[in-house]
């Protein structure tokens, strides 16, 4: 009797276990789509979502919280919309989930200005790693400098020329900065810098949310013959931190749709060849 007993826990106590991961994967899931529903219409409501998913309005929140304390969010009565805070500097695993259709349409037209045999500097945004990702694959014998530990993971994959700036990581980005990166980028010309931003402003010009990254990209900058900005739409006419450079400091403006007129007007006036 005794051993039936204990066999019966047994076994409870593995459905509970596996029910538990189960959980987690329709938690999982159910953030997924809370993303790409936010990211459709910018803004979601907890009893729709509740009643889309089947689960209490108190699980909603919950989900929406984190999505918060992720930097995605913003909270609002009833719902969230999609953040608009461009001064925040969010971690890369965040920045990595946002825009992806968009940041892989901008990486399919900026290997059509790469060729084999060239030579790149690369920042460490989200969307110059999908560009590294495609070129990495399409384009041989590739030399490629970054500040990226997030790229180099990747890279170290593919037959590539790979240098590693080097310098201070910032954990936040899979970054690393100062002035041995500086000094490790101040050796090299290359024939392509490739950046991203998290404001573009006719008025301000590229712009970051931090100023250790953004020195980082003034300098890469300066060793290009070619400058390559890749910002998906959402960046456009919104300024953040700290200045990177001048619009006109850029060769190429890749993006994902089409910009307004006035931007086009802007972007010839520049010199700046506009790719989207």
């Amino acid at each position: 009797m005794r051993f039936i007993i204990k066999l019966a826990c047994k076994y409870f106590f593995v459905y509970n276990k596996e029910d538990k991961d189960v959980m987690k994967l329709l938690a999982f899931e159910r953030k997924d789509k809370i993303l790409s529903e936010i990211k459709k219409n910018k803004k979601v409501h907890v009893s729709q979502l509740a009643k889309t998913f089947n689960v209490s309005e108190e699980t909603i929140r919950r989900d929406l919280d984190k999505l918060e304390k992720e930097g995605i969010v913003d909270r609002s009565y009833g719902g969230a919309t999609l953040s608009q805070h461009t001064n925040e500097d969010l971690p890369y695993a965040t920045r990595n989930i946002i825009n992806v259709e968009e940041k892989k349409n901008i990486a399919t037209k900026t290997t059509s200005l790469i060729k084999a045999g060239d030579s790149l500097i690369a920042d460490t945004s989200s969307t110059v790693f999908e560009s590294l990702s495609l070129l990495a694959r399409e384009k041989e014998n590739l030399t490629i400098i970054t500040n990226s530990i997030t790229a180099v993971d990747l890279l170290s994959n593919f037959k590539v020329h790979l240098i590693l700036t080097g310098g201070t990581l910032r954990t936040k980005s899979n970054s690393l900065v100062g002035s041995d990166a500086a000094n490790t980028i101040s050796r090299y010309y290359v024939d392509y810098a490739i950046i991203s931003c998290k404001g573009l402003s006719m008025e301000n010009g590229i712009t970051d949310s931090n100023e250790p990254e953004a020195e980082v990209k003034n300098h890469m900058l300066k060793r290009a013959n070619k400058v390559i900005l890749v910002a998906d739409s959402s960046k456009f006419d919104k300024s953040a931190f700290i200045k990177i450079v001048d619009i006109s400091e850029i060769d190429y403006l890749i993006t994902d749709k089409e910009p307004s007129h006035e931007w086009q007007q802007f972007l010839k006036e520049k010199d700046v060849t506009l790719i989207y």
